[in-house]
């Protein structure tokens, strides 16, 4: 019998995250799909992924940008999440951060991280990442707090964005050129818990300084033109002649401007 549609597809990058998969798919929501891409693992986490129900893809290529791009490709829905592997976010969220997209209210969502205790987020880590919604907020004019790997946009739409990281810039990039193409960006506040195992990027301070780098090499990119979708001109059905002593009426170009300027929206990617 063949399956039917995932209703979104969730792409979780892992390497090395056998202890907390279980957990992690065992939150997927109903009729939703976990893509789980390893990059590399020697613990059997792609193993025990296929075991537990996920499509699994292997990326051969280190480095998180190149998982999440993976992911994107392997997937078919419509709508595709990010979240990471290790157990500090809940995946059983993600359809409280799909909503405004699916209302058509927000193009991309993204996950701000409340942790729950202070071994969630080490100090530095949250240091850097204050200072990088500040660059963020410089470089687009975007207000966000926080630019955490939890986020939901259309697969089309991300896939137009053509991004080129393929390391710790990734989830910056996505930001930024969507906010140079005018996406609609909103945060959710999400609960961050302590991970299972020690992170590969904040879990030292060399891996936060790597990470900062591939981010500030992405700030550093020109920016890229607004992309406007073009208003289409309502039909403007024919009418008789008018009447001896009748008004003119409003030329129809004049009346498809006035319809544009109503409803036209700037850069929206779907």
């Amino acid at each position: 019998m063949t399956k039917p549609a995932p209703a979104a597809d969730i792409v979780l990058p892992c390497l090395d995250e056998a202890a907390a998969l279980p957990w992690v798919l065992g939150r997927i929501p109903p009729g939703w799909r976990a893509i789980v891409v390893d990059n590399g693992s020697t613990d059997g986490s792609a193993r025990i992924a296929g075991e537990l129900g996920a499509l699994v893809v292997r990326e051969p290529v280190r480095g998180f940008g190149s998982a999440c791009d993976a992911g994107l490709r392997a997937a078919t829905a419509g709508l595709v999440c990010f979240c990471d592997c290790d157990g500090s976010l809940d995946p059983a969220l993600l359809p409280e951060l799909a909503a405004p997209v699916l209302a058509g209210s927000a193009d991309l969502v993204l996950g701000r991280r409340r942790p729950t205790s202070p071994r969630a987020w080490p100090p530095h880590a949250r240091l850097a990442n204050l200072q990088l919604a500040r660059l963020v907020r410089r470089r687009t004019g975007l207000r966000l707090h926080d630019l955490g790997p939890m986020r939901v946009a259309r697969r089309s739409a991300l896939l137009d964005l053509e991004l080129t990281d393929r390391r710790s810039g990734y989830p910056l990039q996505m930001v930024v050129r969507a906010a140079d193409a005018g996406w609609r960006i909103t945060e959710t506040d999400v609960p961050y818990t302590p991970r299972s195992g020690r992170s590969k990027v904040t879990g030292t301070w060399r891996g936060t300084w790597h990470a900062v780098r591939d981010m500030s090499a992405v700030l550093q990119e020109p920016a890229a033109p607004a992309l406007t979708v073009a208003p289409v001109a309502p039909v403007v059905p024919a009418t008789r002649p008018a009447a001896p002593g009748t008004p003119p009426a409003a030329p129809a170009a004049a009346t498809a401007a006035t319809a544009a300027s109503a409803d036209s929206r700037t850069g929206d990617p779907r």
